[in-house]
């Protein structure tokens, strides 16, 4: 499948976020995030949805989680990883997968690409990472780099080498 695109910002340490929050808004790289994901489904976990101050304008939102969710016009709700992949694959738009850590852990293998902002920080307080995986295995590529509120971070895609 090659519609799959995982988006996160991360820190020194693969930080995501603590209590169910992000750890650092960063004005640009929401603006970034709003970028690569508007006209697009977003592929989240429960927490994840749950987290947002309301549904994100012009985009599909597909929750995988074994909770009891109710489905709406703008909400698409999976309970199983080979259905939403079975979905995935009858559609050509490109799916952005959001978050949290385990539903990035779940679709890291099918990825064809991620877009990471790679923050210089860190926080020893996070309580979600986003997984370890082999830099040998995909292209880097650094898109532009910034710096707000004395935080430096990269916006990077790195795509899979075939």
């Amino acid at each position: 499948m090659d519609n799959i695109t995982l988006i996160a910002a991360i820190g020194k340490n693969n930080e995501l976020g603590k209590n169910n929050d992000l750890i650092w808004h960063i004005k640009e790289d929401l603006r970034f995030f709003r970028d690569k994901t508007i006209n697009k489904p977003i592929v989240m976990g429960i927490n994840t949805f749950n987290s947002l101050p309301k549904l994100l304008p012009q985009r599909k939102h597909i929750i995988l989680t074994h909770q009891e969710v109710e489905p709406s016009e703008d909400v698409m709700v999976f309970h199983d990883i080979k259905e939403l992949l079975e979905y995935i694959k009858s559609n050509e738009e490109e799916f952005m997968i959001i978050g949290g850590a385990s539903i990035y852990r779940q679709f890291l293998e099918y990825a064809k690409k991620m877009y990471l902002t790679e923050i210089e920080a860190t926080d020893d307080m996070a309580d979600v990472y986003f997984p370890e995986f082999s830099k040998e295995d995909w292209d880097r590529t650094v898109l532009c780099e910034h710096e707000e509120n004395d935080i430096k971070y990269k916006h990077l895609v790195y795509t899979r080498k075939k």
